[in-house]
């Protein structure tokens, strides 16, 4: 019955936004309510213990926005900042130069893929997407052929590759190795980005044309008073800046004690709000004041890119509230009680759970933590099982099929300008083709060490 409920929620969803024309924001609440209703969660809740409806709702949305509204605001202004100096527009000239205009989709998966490895999805996200803007004014070609790979490369990391939390906390749970782990992600990481970003994305970017959506052609591409632009050098390490800091933190890590000093502050100054706020005050300066803008303009562009975000900040809460109603309702812990009667390999186990998980719920990081839960102690019974492989098995299988409740849907909904069956032919099948052409690579990988 749950799954029905799961299934009948999707539908109805879609429907409200294809056929009556609702805001998507709107259309996301609803549904909520009515997943809520329909298995039978309480209209008003006794606590965290058994929250109710609207107590889901106002948790999921406040959890979403409490990391993803200040990202996102900051991302933006450092956006603004490379799009007003020039900035954006220096770095698309030269990767377009170097690699052409027919490869530059290459360039674009290889750089998610290098900047994605020490940032959460939704940062390096917000950090590049002026970049392909730029590069599909730019060139003409369709935005979907170039943010495609750009994605791709993003999401390979962000489920497969630790430090990624999700990831970092499989290797835990199963007890694995943090180098091999890495060593292996990266065999089969690269080969699956590439078939889901430059493969696919070409492929679906020669049947949907894309155009920068106009409001965000305004604050992030086009450069207005500037004469000359800023070096190369100087825009890509503003850019880099928070990737740096997560880095060291990471770095920090791996080799402080946890109760020194030093490890406090590289972890507060990695911390990705914490390192976004400090790249973006950076890029005042070095996109900004060096530039020969003023206080004023630098405040005016800090002011006027924030608008075009509200929106997609509304959306991507709703999302998170209907994510949180799901998981309330307890149909991850049912499908995962279902999941673990399955007589399977350790490793088809761990994708198939994250995936059900993932399908029904929308989260990636609920579905590896808990498909890594179930599966961590049947795989110590049984000999032979490659650890680190099964880490990699349970990120590939949390990332299929996402769709309408996954706040990341609607953040690239949105910000690509899409409708929802644009969205679902290119994120949602780029996201599937992923997970399976991980597990593919992992089995075999299996067959050699």
């Amino acid at each position: 019955m749950l799954i029905l409920i799961v299934l009948a929620a999707i539908i109805v969803l879609l429907l409200l936004i294809t056929w009556a024309k609702l805001n998507p924001f709107v259309a996301l609440i609803i549904t909520a309510i009515g997943v809520g209703l329909a298995t039978g969660m309480p209209l008003i809740g006794d606590g965290a213990e058994t929250p109710g409806i609207i107590d889901s709702i106002k948790a999921g949305m406040g959890n979403t926005l409490g990391f993803l509204a200040i990202v996102l605001a900051l991302g933006t202004m450092l956006g603004k900042m490379m799009a007003e100096s020039g900035g954006a527009e220096r770095i698309a000239q030269t990767l377009i130069s170097r690699f052409g205009e027919k490869n530059v989709h290459w360039a674009m998966m290889f750089v998610g893929f290098i900047v994605g490895i020490p940032v959460f999805f939704q940062v390096g996200f917000v950090l590049l997407i002026p970049l392909v803007f730029t590069i599909a004014r730019q060139t003409g070609l369709s935005l979907v052929k170039i943010g495609v790979p750009l994605v791709a490369g993003l999401s390979v990391v962000h489920g497969l590759v630790p430090p990624h939390p999700a990831a970092m906390a499989a290797v835990n749970i199963f007890q694995a190795d943090v180098g091999r782990t890495i060593l292996y992600s990266i065999i089969v990481g690269l080969p699956t980005a590439i078939l889901a970003g430059p493969v696919y994305g070409k492929w679906i970017g020669g049947k949907i044309h894309k155009t920068v959506p106009k409001e965000m052609a305004e604050q992030l591409t086009e450069p207005k008073d500037v004469k000359e632009l800023p070096g190369f050098f100087n825009t890509v390490f503003t850019v880099m800046v928070p990737v740096i800091l997560m880095l060291v933190s990471s770095v920090a890590e791996l080799i402080l004690p946890t109760e020194s000093f030093a490890f406090s502050v590289f972890k507060f100054i990695g911390d990705p709000i914490n390192a976004l706020l400090i790249a973006t005050v950076y890029s005042f300066f070095s996109l900004g004041f060096f530039r020969g803008f003023n206080r004023e303009k630098i405040l005016k562009f800090s002011n006027d890119c924030l608008g075009p975000i509200a929106t997609i900040l509304l959306v991507i809460g709703a999302g998170g509230a209907f994510n949180k109603v799901l998981l309330d309702s307890g149909i991850g812990t049912y499908i995962a009680e279902q999941a673990q009667q399955a007589n399977l390999s350790p490793i088809l186990l761990g994708w198939g759970i994250a995936a059900m998980i993932r399908v029904a719920t929308g989260s990636a990081t609920v579905s590896m933590m808990t498909a890594a839960g179930i599966v961590a102690p049947i795989a110590a019974v049984v000999p032979g099982v490659n650890v680190e492989l099964l880490v990699l098995a349970t990120g590939a299988g949390s990332l299929i099929l996402s769709h309408v409740n996954d706040a990341g849907f609607w953040m690239i909904k949105e910000y690509f300008g899409m409708t929802v069956k644009e969205t679902l032919m290119t994120w949602t099948a780029l996201e599937t083709i992923i997970s399976v052409a991980a597990l593919v690579f992992i089995l075999v990988l299996d067959l050699f060490v």
